[in-house]
């Protein structure tokens, strides 16, 4: 998975990381709604198909099923669909939130049909309680830490106003299911429908380990509407740290917290909003506008030496620029040499950090460093594109596919990729761990227990 999308030079276009034809939505009309769907890499795929099969590995998940021959019980849960996927591997069963028909759903890769709790579960309609109200702050604005330095980088989406309070509005208008996901309400959501799933499928009842993954992603949603350092960003922990408090607490009730083992985690963090830092006096960190790569000193060169106009570069889908190798190829080009302009040439542009070609680093070329480490984690000679592309500190783009945001993520900066590993229940003696580690040692560390 070298992103939430990647370019498919097979299929020759953009291809969304859990899209897959050949397993359909079970619930009719539950697919992304191009209309009002805001979430661009979701929109790139060209059906309603979801699997996960595009992971090219095992996880965590199927390893645990695999080690007991199929005892234990592995289950997700994920307002968005590549969160629950993911988690939830190749033996898993994966359930997510449909905004077009404001329920859970799954594909007939898990099952030939709805699990008849999961009808009974949707015929609650427990996403139209939010219907009529709006999201407010739930302390006195005082007692927030986060006191807003600047306003106007943050999304005003369909109504849903850039500053407190947030109407949803009535459960009838087209954007409501897109504003509980954007809010607090999104992880409540999937928080209550964890527990039912919990309870209708018995888990943690048997006499083996089972699963359940919960990727609690409005948060992700917020920052990128608001910014870290907003009321809406530091509101939401509050609510989702309530939320998890009450999930916490009926799972205590049900199967009993000495039995469980809560891992918490996350898959990136995030920068503060380029317009928060310039109020503090920072002047580096800037919104980019990716049309500045295409420099009038880069296009001269690429029609001096290579005889390539504009449409030699397909495309640029975060972090990479993708090249056109059948016309490389057409012209008995070198593309190792092409890419080597392209990022010679962008390495120019203010507010770009560094630009690694593929060639580069399929070849061993690239020099040793934190930041060359983490580019050479991701790449796929099949999936990668032919530059990597690293902003400066704080400085990305904020426009995804039309939707102006706040903030976003992607980047091997500390912020981004420093982010908290916690391990708690099941009897576990308090400890702190100094050392660095990531999410990627979580799947070790449960594995040895």
């Amino acid at each position: 998975m070298v992103g939430n999308v990647w370019f498919d030079r097979s299929l020759d276009r953009l291809v969304y990381n859990v899209e897959d034809p050949n397993y359909a939505m079970l619930a009719t009309g539950a697919g992304v709604d191009k209309a009002t769907e805001i979430d661009p890499t979701q929109k790139a795929a060209a059906g309603d198909g979801r699997s996960p099969d595009p992971i090219l590995s095992t996880t965590f998940s199927d390893e645990l099923i695999i080690s007991n021959n199929g005892q234990s019980r592995v289950f997700s849960v994920s307002i968005k669909d590549r969160g629950a996927i993911s988690l939830a591997g190749h033996g898993g069963k994966a359930f997510w939130f449909s905004k077009a028909q404001s329920e859970f759903v799954t594909s007939n890769y898990y099952y030939d049909s709805n699990p008849q709790w999961l009808n009974r579960w949707n015929e609650k309609a427990i996403p139209d309680r939010y219907s009529g109200q709006r999201w407010e702050l739930s302390l006195p604005k005082e007692s927030y830490s986060l006191q807003e330095r600047a306003k106007d980088h943050k999304v005003d989406l369909g109504g849903f106003a850039r500053t407190f309070p947030h109407p949803y509005g009535p459960a009838s208008y087209k954007y409501y299911s897109t504003m509980l996901t954007v809010s607090p309400a999104g992880d409540e959501i999937a928080a209550e429908f964890a527990k039912t799933l919990m309870a209708q499928e018995k888990l943690g009842t048997g006499s083996a380990t089972d699963f359940l993954a919960i990727s609690f992603s409005s948060n992700d949603y917020v920052v990128h509407l608001y910014g870290a350092s907003s009321l809406e960003t530091e509101d939401n922990l509050i609510r989702l740290d309530k939320t998890l408090a009450d999930l916490f607490s009926h799972i205590d009730n049900s199967v009993g917290l000495d039995n469980t083992l809560i891992v918490l985690s996350a898959d990136h963090g995030v920068p503060e909003a380029a317009p928060t830092l310039n109020t503090l006096g920072f002047r580096q960190p800037f919104y980019f506008n990716k049309d500045a790569l295409l420099t009038k000193e880069l296009m001269g060169k690429l029609k001096s030496e290579f005889g390539l106009g504009e449409e030699v570069i397909k495309l640029y889908a975060q972090p990479y620029i993708y090249l056109d190798h059948d016309l490389i190829a057409k012209k008995n080009l070198s593309l190792s040499d092409v890419q080597k302009l392209i990022a010679e040439e962008v390495m120019k542009v203010k507010g770009v950090a560094a630009a690694v070609t593929s060639e580069d680093i399929a070849n061993n070329r690239v020099a040793d460093s934190r930041v060359n480490q983490l580019i050479r984690n991701n790449y796929h000679p099949l999936r990668s594109g032919d530059v990597y592309m690293v902003f400066g500190s704080r400085t990305y783009i904020n426009d995804m596919d039309g939707l102006t945001i706040a903030s976003t993520h992607g980047s091997p900066w500390r912020y981004d990729t420093h982010v908290p590993v916690i391990f708690a229940g099941n009897k576990l003696e308090a400890e702190t761990i100094s050392r660095p580690v990531t999410p990627y040692d979580i799947a070790p560390t449960l594995s040895a227990t």
